[in-house]
Parts: C-alpha cells; structure tokens; sequence
C-alpha cells in the first residue's frame, strides 16, 4: 500500500509541475505567479513522495500540506478556466486517497 501510495503522489506531483509548465508554453492562461505556485507545490508533493515512502517523520505531513496548496490553486485555476466544482472534487479526493493509502499503509507496516 506504501509503495502504491507514494507512487501515486509522486505521479499526482509531477503532473501538477509539468502543466503549467505545458501551459506557459503554448500562451499561458492564468498569471505567472499561480503557474509558479503550481509547479512549486508540484515539486514539493514529488519531493515529500519519497519522504512517505521511507516513512521519514513528517513525510506525510508535507505531502498533506503540498496538496493543500495544489488544492487552493485549483481553486484559482477553476475560475480562471470556467471548469466548475468538479475538477477540484476529483482532486481532492484523489490527494485524499491517496494520503489515506500511505497513512494505513505506514502504519501497517510500523506495528508490533
């Protein structure tokens, strides 16, 4: 479950960084510093995907506030892109899942 988990916020990390990056290139829809701020928390959610994964203390912590800040520029992202609630749902139970898989999974793997 660890290994499926930090899998997972790894991949959700890098395609948050890579978008705006795509997005900038091909005429950039929303301001340089929300596309800054995605690529950032993109980042820091790969980074703290290996932190889960060897079950460094605080891994899960800045996995939960990376995803957070991914979760409030979509927020900013929606209402530039007129895509409605649905996006942000689908994100946010997608983070929430998979936090949750790496919470279990941790914590299955560390009792007696």
């Amino acid at each position: 479950m660890l290994t499926v988990s930090s899998l997972g916020l790894f991949v959700y990390g890098v395609y948050s960084a890579v978008w705006p990056i795509v997005d900038i290139l091909r005429g950039a829809q929303l301001e340089l510093w929300a596309e800054i701020g995605l690529v950032a928390f993109g980042l820091l959610l790969a980074l703290s995907a290996a932190f889960v994964r060897v079950q460094l203390p605080g891994g899960l912590l800045l996995a939960l506030g990376a995803s957070l800040g991914l979760q409030a520029l979509a927020v900013h992202t929606a209402a530039h892109l007129r895509q409605g609630l649905a996006p942000q749902i689908g994100r946010a139970v997608l983070a929430c899942g998979l936090l949750a898989l790496a919470y279990a999974g941790g914590r299955h793997r560390t009792s007696p």
